[in-house]
């Protein structure tokens, strides 16, 4: 089991950039497939990107490819979301999701990971 913290959401302008963390504890987080998705009022739960445990290979939604990218530090239990040129049709509330990674697991499908943060908001004006 692992518990995990988002942070750096927040409201921007169209065009600006955010930086999300989420922050891991309970177990090493280099076990672990990390993701972030998004939910916006009245949609289902959005795959934003995944990332390997060891951060060797990344994953993004056709949406966000380009614009954001996803990383880790091992050394500090933290994956990151780097959002640039954000749009409006990027509000979301952000959660970072993960699980332990096993071979050939579906990583954009929100019923693969076991455990979630609580979330951070992410408004963007137009």
């Amino acid at each position: 089991q692992v518990q995990l913290v988002e942070s750096g959401g927040g409201l921007v302008q169209a065009g600006d950039s955010l930086r999300l963390s989420c922050t891991t504890s309970g177990s090493s987080s280099s076990l672990f497939t990390m993701a972030w998705f998004r939910q916006a009022p009245g949609k289902e739960r959005e795959f934003v990107a995944t990332i390997t445990p060891r951060g060797g290979t990344t994953y993004y939604s056709d949406s966000v490819k380009g614009r954001f990218t996803i990383s880790r530090d091992n050394a500090k239990n933290t994956v990151y979301l780097q959002m640039n040129s954000l749009k409006p049709e990027d509000t979301a509330v952000y959660s970072c999701a993960a699980q332990i990674w096993t071979y050939g697991a579906p990583w954009r499908e929100p019923r693969v990971y076991k455990n979630w943060g609580q979330g951070t908001q992410v408004t963007v004006s137009s």
